[in-house]
């Protein structure tokens, strides 16, 4: 939301009252109010009034600061809030002639008495600020509409990333960001899932705790500033120091919860039916049996839409034209050792039987006029299921219950973004404009809780498109609608890129593009990235995505990849430990783990998987690609080929990339290629790449409850590599020179 024409003049229609002059200052426990006039205070006449700011600062953990900016503090608060896990620290707070100062850990924040202006520090260095024309209430005169607003100062060179699930420019400095969740596809603007949480490449990130659509200027409206605007009287932000980026999603992550650790049996291969298909049971065997004949382990069997009856999404009742026993089929393939994924959404069209229920029941959507709500878009006369109504939620949840008795193991937990806003009356009375993107987060709260409550601790999992703060504890979140083309590809990477710096810690997305038919080329090589992602899936709209519907090599070219991800399931399932406890995503941006290296500041075609693997997936035909590898020697796991730090150029072939392991790490393979999910320390291989002599290096191994149960620390004496390990179980060591 821009209210400037320039950096002095104010768009028509608009009233600006910008803080301008500390007043007073009280402490209220572990809470410093500050009273800030919008105009100067120079005698008393001029207390008499004009509009006055009231700035609350608080500590919800250490490292954070909280700051709730009002103006009219007599509105009802009718938003629903983001759900936080405060740690309060006791701030250290003191005042002098000059300044207050508001201390959580090492995140400071300095008060000026003079000229608004508010500095933050983390440590000695200075981070940001908001001082002149910054913190302000907006009044639209015209449409009577007022905002909050601030703008937090960016330094030379400082880049800004995040903000959820954009396809667009990795680095945001310059875009114009709105939160509002859209089903737009990969090639908009729009994003699927919005985030208002940012970081930069300071070692700090600010998050604002309001659901509905904030408006972000970074570098834009003021090109050396980030600005962020909510409607209403309040404004509530944190800022949340780190040091670096890995920290500071460690802490934003223990504000806005943890991601679970997804079952190990999650992180083999997904196969759909895709979407308009036509399949049935024996469709699905042939699938199912094509991959065994051809040795591309399966671990997870999607069935999509068309798994109930046309225009009945949802009733959650198989179409028994075309899956006459669902009961026998789904043990049939629980016993070739897959699990099984159903989709679903939260709607329910008008030719479901539970619509009528649910409409005499009040578990739909209601307009304020007490009529359910209802569209035609996607389902016909379909209404949308209202979480916030309790016995809604248990009959919704009943329905799953019923499903996983039969044999579905998880859900796809497809839209959630379509919510309506406009006469919207809402069972527990919340502001509908504030609902709309909070929706997704009871949709998938819900699904996700009802299957940790079926299947138990450590095997609930979602495959959700739509998300806002706080959806990260129910994984897995993809990509949603991407285009069978590269350019899609490279664009469903960025959306990642975003993700990870939003604290997702698990990520996928339809492999091969989901609008249209992939040519041969475009599907080898999408399959390759997407088995380097932390969550693999062949998924699509009108085609089918087996591997030999697009040529002979497509199947050796998947097989080769899913084999290789099993292999590497000692150390990824690590690094999905670390994303679970840490909020560390497992697809990290590589200034994620080079804060220090400038070059990797904008770099988006590439990222880390894990501490130790470059991957840079191949976006042409003809195999060329060029990748950054920051200093120190990379090696090259597929063919041993090593390169120093720096821009290199390649060019690979359908069964390569650059998949490069840097110097000094142990990368752990398991014995097993066959899944996904076995004893990780039973015969591993401990892989030690380039480790100089007097040097050590650490891995960790865990069960598949992410249990700590091996640690493997090698240090080279003499040329040899001397192995300390609390392990009982047999491992080799393989030394990479």
């Amino acid at each position: 939301m821009k209210f400037t024409h320039g950096y002095w003049v104010i768009r028509e229609n608009f009233t600006m009252s910008y803080a301008q002059q500390w007043v007073r200052t009280d402490v209220r426990g572990n809470e410093l109010n500050v009273k800030t006039a919008c105009h100067p205070v120079r005698h008393r006449g001029d207390t008499l009034g004009g509009a006055m700011l009231n700035v609350t600062l608080s500590a919800p953990r250490p490292n954070v600061i909280r700051i709730k900016l009002e103006h009219f503090q007599g509105k009802k608060d009718n938003t629903p809030h983001f759900e936080t896990f405060e740690a309060p620290c006791r701030p250290i707070i003191s005042e002098n002639d000059e300044k207050v100062t508001f201390q959580s850990g090492e995140l400071r924040a300095e008060i000026s008495k003079g000229n608004w202006q508010v500095d933050f520090f983390g440590g000695d260095r200075l981070l940001t600020s908001t001082g002149y024309h910054g913190m302000a209430h907006a009044w639209d005169v015209k449409a009577d509409k007022t905002w909050m607003v601030d703008s937090l100062m960016l330094d030379v060179g400082e880049c800004v990333y995040g903000l959820g699930e954009r396809f667009g420019a990795y680095v945001k400095n310059g875009q114009t960001v709105d939160m509002w969740n859209a089903d737009g596809g990969t090639a908009s603007e729009l994003a699927y899932k919005n985030i208002p949480f940012y970081m930069t490449n300071r070692g700090y990130g600010v998050f604002v705790e309001n659901s509905s659509d904030v408006s972000y200027e970074i570098a834009s409206e003021k090109v050396e500033r980030v600005q962020f605007s909510v409607s209403g009287e309040t404004l509530v932000y944190d800022i949340i120091y780190g040091g670096t980026p890995k920290n500071t999603l460690d802490i934003y992550t223990a504000l806005t919860g943890r991601p679970a650790l997804p079952p190990a049996w999650s992180f083999g291969l997904w196969l759909s039916t895709s979407f308009t298909t036509n399949y049935d049971e024996e469709t699905v065997a042939a699938f199912i049996d094509g991959m065994a004949e051809r040795d591309i382990p399966l671990s997870v069997f999607h069935f999509d839409c068309f798994w109930m009856r046309g225009h009945n999404w949802c009733d959650f009742e198989w179409d028994p034209d075309t899956f006459p026993d669902p009961e026998g089929m789904l043990k049939r393939y629980h016993d070739r050792g897959l699990k099984i994924c159903a989709w679903i959404n939260p709607y329910i069209g008008q030719a479901s039987p539970l619509f009528a229920e649910g409409m005499e029941k009040g578990y739909l959507l209601k307009k304020t006029n007490g009529d359910v709500w209802q569209t035609d878009m996607w389902q016909s006369g379909m209404g949308i299921v209202d979480f916030t109504n309790p016995e809604a939620c248990e009959w919704y949840a009943n329905h799953l219950r019923r499903l996983m008795d039969m044999g579905v193991d998880c859900f796809k937990t497809d839209f959630g973004e379509r919510i309506p806003v406009r006469d919207i009356a809402y069972f527990n009375g919340k502001d509908s404009l504030h609902m709309h993107n909070y929706y997704t987060y009871l949709y998938n709260k819900l699904v996700f809780d009802t299957i940790r409550e079926k299947r138990g601790e450590g095997e609930a999992m979602v495959f959700a498109r739509s998300a806002t703060a706080g959806g990260q504890q129910f994984p897995v979140h993809w990509g949603g609608d991407n285009s069978a083309v590269y350019i899609s590809m490279a664009e469903t990477l960025r959306g990642g890129l975003g993700m990870s710096h939003s604290g997702f810690g698990f990520w996928s997305h339809d492999i091969s593009g989901f609008e249209s038919t992939a040519p041969a080329d475009v599907y080898k090589r999408w399959c390759v990235f997407g088995l380097l992602s932390s969550h693999s899936r062949l998924h699509g709209s009108s085609s089918y995505r087996v591997p030999w519907l697009f040529d002979d090599e497509a199947s050796d070219v998947l097989r080769k990849f899913v084999k290789l991800k099993h292999r590497l399931m000692p150390y990824l399932y690590a690094a999905a430990v670390e994303a679970h406890e840490h909020g560390t995503p497992m697809l990290r941006p590589m200034m994620l783990e080079f804060p220090e290296d400038p070059g990797c500041d904008t770099l988006d075609r590439q990222y880390m998987l894990g501490e130790n693997l470059l991957v840079a997936p191949v976006f042409s035909k003809a195999g060329h690609v060029d990748f950054y590898a920051p200093d120190g020697e990379w090696t090259n796991i597929l063919d041993e080929h090593t390169v120093k730090g720096g821009w290199r150029k390649e060019v690979h072939d359908f069964m390569s990339l650059p998949l490069m392991v840097r110097e000094g790490s142990i990368i752990a393979m398991g014995a097993r290629d066959d899944k996904p999910d076995y004893d990780y320390a039973d015969g591993v291989e401990l892989h030690v790449y380039k480790l100089g002599e007097g040097k050590s290096a650490t891995c960790k191994l865990y069960d598949l409850k992410g249990k700590l149960e091996a640690t493997f620390t090698v240090t080279i004496r003499y040329g040899e590599p001397c192995v300390e390990t609390d392990s009982l179980k047999p491992y080799t060591v393989v030394m990479h020179k």
